[in-house]
C-alpha cells in the first residue's frame, strides 16, 4: 500500500482521560442506549493484558492496520510499536477505528521496546520461520500465568538485532503445505486467536471502569463538550 495514499495516517497512543473514570462513565453513560453500554462494559471486561503484539518496524500501513484490528478483535488492550521508515501509519479501510479502544504505545526504537515491554513484566518471543515454541506453547505460559509479548519485524528484514538480542525465545507458526512463511498480518492473527483463547481477563475493578470511561469518550460526540456542561452544573 502506498504511504501517501488518502487512506493512511499517521498512528498515535490514545489521549488520557483528563477527569476522573467514575465522573465520566456517570454522565456518558446517560448518552449512550442500554444495548451500547452493555457492549462497552462487555468489551471492558473481556479485555487481557496478559499478551502484548510488539510491532517492530512494519513498513506496509496495511499490516499494521490489520494487526492492530486483529488485536482488537480478541480482546488484547496493549500494543507497543517501532516506527517504521515511513512512521506508523494505519490504512483506514483496513484499521476501521480499531486503534481508538486499544493501548498503543510507541517507542524511538528497538531497543527501548524491548526494555519497556521486559520491565513491564513480558517474556518477548520473536516470530521467525525456525523458532522453537508454537502458538499453543506460549498459550500455555499464559495460562499458568506469565505474561507474552509476541515480536513481529519489518516485512522484508523480519525483527531488529536489538529485539534478537532481548528476546526470550523465538516461535513459529506450524504449516503443513508448500510455502514457508505467512504474511506478518496473518501470523499476527493466527497468534493472538490461538493464545488468547487461554489467557485470563481483567480483575482489577479499577481497570475495568478505565477502559469503561475511555470508551465513552470514544462513543459519545462532543464528550469532552458534554462533561464541561454537565460537571460545571
Amino acid at each position: 500500500m502506498r504511504h501517501d495514499s488518502d487512506d493512511v495516517f499517521e498512528l498515535t497512543g490514545p489521549p488520557a482521560l483528563t477527569r476522573p473514570p467514575e465522573d465520566v462513565i456517570r454522565v456518558l453513560s446517560a448518552m449512550v442506549t442500554p444495548a451500547r453500554m452493555a457492549r462497552i462494559e462487555a468489551a471492558a471486561r473481556g479485555r487481557t493484558r496478559s499478551i502484548v503484539p510488539v510491532l517492530d518496524g512494519l513498513s506496509d500501513p496495511h499490516n499494521a492496520s490489520a494487526i492492530l484490528r486483529s488485536a482488537e478483535a480478541f480482546g488484547v488492550q496493549g500494543v507497543h510499536a517501532v516506527p517504521g521508515p515511513y512512521g506508523f501509519r494505519a490504512a483506514r479501510s483496513v484499521e476501521k477505528g480499531s486503534s481508538r479502544w486499544l493501548d498503543l504505545q510507541l517507542h524511538p526504537d528497538s531497543a527501548t521496546c524491548a526494555d519497556a515491554v521486559a520491565d513491564a513484566g513480558y517474556q518477548l518471543f520473536i516470530a521467525v520461520m525456525d523458532g522453537e515454541e508454537t502458538p499453543e506453547a506460549l498459550g500455555e505460559r499464559v495460562a499458568r500465568g506469565e505474561r507474552v509479548a509476541i515480536v513481529l519485524g519489518n516485512e522484508r528484514d523480519g525483527v531488529s538485532d536489538a529485539m534478537r538480542a532481548r528476546a526470550t525465545g523465538s516461535y513459529r507458526v506450524p504449516m503443513h503445505g508448500f510455502v514457508e512463511s505467512l504474511n506478518v498480518s496473518v501470523a499476527a492473527a493466527t497468534t493472538l486467536y490461538t493464545i488468547t483463547q487461554r489467557a485470563p481477563r481483567l480483575a482489577s475493578e479499577e481497570d475495568v471502569q478505565q477502559l469503561v470511561a475511555r470508551y465513552l469518550m470514544h462513543s459519545v460526540n462532543d464528550a469532552e463538550g458534554v462533561l464541561d456542561l454537565q460537571l460545571a452544573r
